[in-house]
């Protein structure tokens, strides 16, 4: 093949990827009466600086906690809020120690429906989900890395693709969880791993315990490695057999990073 029919091929894949990428994003019209559903969880993201607001559409709520599962027609909607910060930026709480929101950022909905989903190959497909995302206007935004709210949630098919289930189900563990945990060798608060650097030995099980009111879970990167999903008050271990530096991430929100030196 010569140089400019190998130009064109890859010209076509490049096109079909970004047409599988953003397959069906526009199946989603803007659910412009979320405010009706069911306000199931508030989030204070204190690295990006954010107060979150999750939505479920009518009768998702009682769906799941009747033991029916997320029915087909939820649609779930998170609302993106940036907060009151002091002269030296840092978020204002209110009396009790949450942020404060001013103004909405965005919007990013997911959507159950059946049959939806098909055209996607089955390492990115989240069931019979689709996502979208839209401005603070309930405008669409078609620049949105929509690929990347596929692969956030492929690993989750046990929770129907959606990681605020047990929020949606009302079994979130309460602070008191905390409290009754072993402790951990690294501690995830604040959307932090504290330490973010640490040492580990060969064959030693290093335990991460979670103490934010949201779900983490933990990948390390290159080794294949990677936990349940924890909530609250919960915990996973990873053991390495080999020395060497491993950085990590959580998979639901990869701004969080860590380093383990394994000895």
């Amino acid at each position: 093949m010569n140089k400019t029919k190998m130009a064109m091929a890859a010209g076509v894949l490049a096109a079909g990827v970004a047409s599988i990428a953003a397959a069906g994003p526009e199946k989603i019209k803007f659910p412009s009466d979320y405010l009706k559903g069911t306000l199931y969880a508030t989030v204070d993201r204190p690295d990006t600086k954010q107060y979150r607001e999750l939505y479920a559409s009518p009768g998702v709520v009682e769906s799941v906690r009747a033991g029916k599962g997320v029915p087909y027609g939820a649609v779930l909607t998170l609302v993106q809020w940036s907060v009151h910060q002091d002269a030296q930026g840092n978020p204002i709480k209110d009396a009790n120690g949450r942020f404060i929101k001013k103004d909405i950022l965005a919007h990013t909905v997911m959507q159950k429906e059946k049959g939806w989903g098909a055209e996607y190959p089955d390492s990115l497909r989240n069931g019979e989900w689709e996502y979208s995302v839209f401005n603070r206007f309930g405008d669409f935004n078609p620049k949105a890395n929509f690929k990347a709210c596929f692969e956030c949630h492929k690993p989750h098919a046990g929770m129907d693709y959606v990681t605020s289930l047990a929020k949606l189900a009302g079994k979130f563990p309460d602070a008191s969880a905390v409290a009754r945990a072993p402790k951990g060798d690294v501690s995830i608060v604040g959307f932090l791993f504290n330490p973010a650097k640490i040492v580990a030995a060969v064959g030693k099980p290093l335990r991460f315990l979670n103490t934010d009111d949201s779900p983490h879970f933990i990948v390390v990167q290159g080794s294949g490695q990677k936990s349940e999903v924890i909530l609250r008050g919960q915990s996973t271990t990873m053991t390495f057999d080999k020395a060497g530096a491993f950085n990590y991430i959580c998979g639901l929100h990869p701004s969080m990073k860590g380093t383990i030196e394994v000895r």
